[in-house]
């Protein structure tokens, strides 16, 4: 993966994910955006990265420590984990999920990243 670039067809939709997830009223919403975004940009270093940092800034502001603290773990691992290929696929990226815990990608996000 290093060296290579998000395609444009999902650079599109994670861009789209992330720009709804600042969008959304509901804290539920947001946490879904976030957590589709997540999954497509698991293979890139820099949006991987990117969206834990959108991650522990969601926390931040609800005030959940819990979920902070495993951003900021998420945050240093994401880059070398992408880099290398070590990612678990499917992972929503939440401290509530095990860091190498892989989970069934929805199939509209499977399909976008197979194309």
């Amino acid at each position: 993966m290093i060296g290579r670039k998000m395609p444009a067809r999902v650079r599109t939709v994670y861009l789209s994910e992330m720009h709804a997830a600042r969008r959304a009223a509901a804290p539920g919403a947001r946490w879904r955006h976030l957590e589709r975004a997540h999954i497509l940009s698991q293979p890139w270093p820099w949006p991987h990265t990117r969206n834990h940092i959108a991650m522990l800034t969601l926390a931040i502001v609800q005030r959940d420590r819990r979920e902070a603290v495993g951003q900021v773990v998420r945050i240093i691992v994401a880059a070398p984990g992408s880099a290398l290929g070590r990612y678990p696929e499917g992972n929503t990226g939440r401290a509530t999920v095990g860091l190498t815990q892989p989970m069934p990608v929805p199939d509209d996000l499977a399909t976008l990243l197979k194309a």
